[in-house]
């Protein structure tokens, strides 16, 4: 039973996906959810869910806490193109706790990302920056006001 629950806690906290499910095979074998369940001393608890659209996008993201009871829900609306466009997320009781609108450039690029509360107020803004190879250089974080908050500078190395 222990080393169940060693690979357990290793692959949920190597995988960035809950089974890292390649977007072309969610579509082709037509999955609509993956839900992951963990089973320790006897008693199995639900630990996530997601759920996706006909072209195996993600739609829909459910999260558990360690005791099985629900935690948050992110939903996601996409444009034509897959990119995630609007996010909600709910808290344990399903009520709507933050709301995310989403922009971006011509090439595909994130270009802004404006962050409301429950009551669709914006309280922050973030806009991003892109060198000519179209690697993210700066992110700019105002608040409600247009107040500078925040900037963080993303510097790459590369290999020769």
């Amino acid at each position: 039973m222990k080393t169940k629950l060693l690979f357990s806690f290793c692959f949920f906290c190597f995988c960035p996906s809950f089974f890292a499910q390649e977007k072309k095979e969610i579509k082709k074998n037509k999955i609509k959810s993956i839900t992951v369940t963990q089973t320790a001393n006897g008693k199995t608890l639900s630990d996530g869910k997601t759920i996706y659209d006909e072209s195996g996008e993600v739609i829909e993201e459910v999260q558990y806490t360690k005791e099985g009871g629900l935690k948050k829900i992110t939903k996601f609306k996409l444009n034509n193109l897959g990119k995630v466009v609007e996010e909600e997320e709910y808290n344990a009781k399903k009520i709507l706790v933050e709301k995310r609108i989403l922009k971006y450039t011509a090439d595909g690029k994130k270009s802004e990302e404006q962050v409301f509360n429950s009551q669709q107020k914006l309280i922050k803004k973030h806009s991003y920056k892109y060198d000519s190879q179209g690697i993210k250089t700066e992110r700019v974080t105002v608040d409600d006001t247009g107040k500078i908050k925040l900037i963080k500078k993303y510097n790459c190395q590369f290999n020769n």
